[in-house]
């Protein structure tokens, strides 16, 4: 029997958890959908990640809003993915943030990202029409970008670690409460996506420098909250356990096809239970192959090629 496409049947609502990391910093977790988060400063907010569609982002806005009402400056979006950036305007930031490679990487390849994703996981589109148009930065940087927050709240610091999952993936980094919002280059009890990734970079140097931090809460693209060292210890752990078998099972493989076969046979027992686990295999062997095979930069997904992938991988 043929599999659904991607994440296409998956329309069940996913319950929410507002989580008060410290005081004045938020997460929302959501049982594997994308994670968001907040920063307070002195006198105003710092957002992390701004979902899908407007719609979906004033629903995370309201539970927000019962625990503060600071006017928000920054949102800060940790890499250019559609289901992490076309809901910005509900936010009325006065300063969008993202790494230099972000806003390349958006005008490059935005428009066919936004259509790629809507095929691939529909119900995070919440009122798909009130999305306005691509999201863009008006501020990037290429290294570190630090925020002030003010008082005694230290600096919130913006922080370039290496090729991942994409090419201009940040974190945000707050040294006074030591915690860390990683986006997608750590999951916690999430699978990974790395149809855009540099498998080899994020599997070795990007990770080291990821844990370099030291942080002892940590907040994943997906999935659970990471806390203690040992909780953030084991979530990067993961993270590398993933990338470093995938590298493996398919440089020993000798098609695409046996690559993909041979990475779903050995990942599967450990991460096949966990969210979006089958939507993502297919592209991610797609991408690695291509790594493996001299191909430097991912090439742009289109909903064509999706499909392309799927029918040849995944049925």
């Amino acid at each position: 029997m043929a599999k659904p496409f991607a994440s296409s049947a998956d329309l069940g609502e996913k319950k929410q958890s507002m989580e008060v990391l410290a005081e004045g910093v938020y997460a929302l977790t959501a049982e594997g959908d994308p994670n968001v988060g907040a920063i307070e400063a002195e006198d105003f907010l710092v957002c992390f990640e701004a979902l899908a569609t407007p719609v979906a982002a004033r629903e995370w806005l309201a539970r927000l809003r019962e625990h503060t009402d600071k006017p928000i400056r920054y949102l800060v979006l940790s890499h250019y993915h559609a289901v992490r950036v076309l809901g910005a305007s509900a936010f009325g930031a006065d300063v969008i943030v993202t790494h230099d490679k972000t806003r390349e990487l958006i005008a490059e390849r935005g428009e066919q990202d936004w259509a790629s994703e809507y095929a691939r996981m529909p119900r995070l589109f919440k009122e798909p029409e009130s999305i306005p148009g691509l999201t863009w930065p008006t501020a990037t940087f290429s290294d570190t970008f630090t925020i002030d927050l003010g008082g005694d709240r230290g600096d919130l610091v913006l922080a370039y670690c290496g090729r991942g999952h994409t090419e201009g993936d940040l974190v945000a980094w707050l040294p006074k409460r030591r915690i860390m919002f990683a986006g997608d280059l750590v999951e916690s009890q999430a699978a990974l996506y790395t149809g855009d990734a540099f498998h080899r970079d994020w599997s070795a140097a990007t990770l080291d420098q990821v844990a370099s931090f030291g942080a002892e809460t940590l907040v994943g693209g997906r999935g659970a909250v990471a806390r203690g060292r040992r909780g953030v210890d084991a979530a990067i752990a993961q993270t590398r356990d993933f990338l470093t078998v995938m590298l493996r099972e398919a440089g020993a493989a000798g098609s695409v096809r046996e690559a993909f076969e041979r990475t779903h046979r050995a990942l599967e027992p450990r991460y096949g239970s966990w969210p979006i686990f089958e939507h993502c295999l297919p592209f991610n062997v797609s991408r690695l192959w291509d790594e493996l095979h001299g191909v430097e930069r991912p090439r742009i997904w289109t909903a064509e090629r999706d499909r392309e992938v799927w029918d040849q991988l995944q049925s």
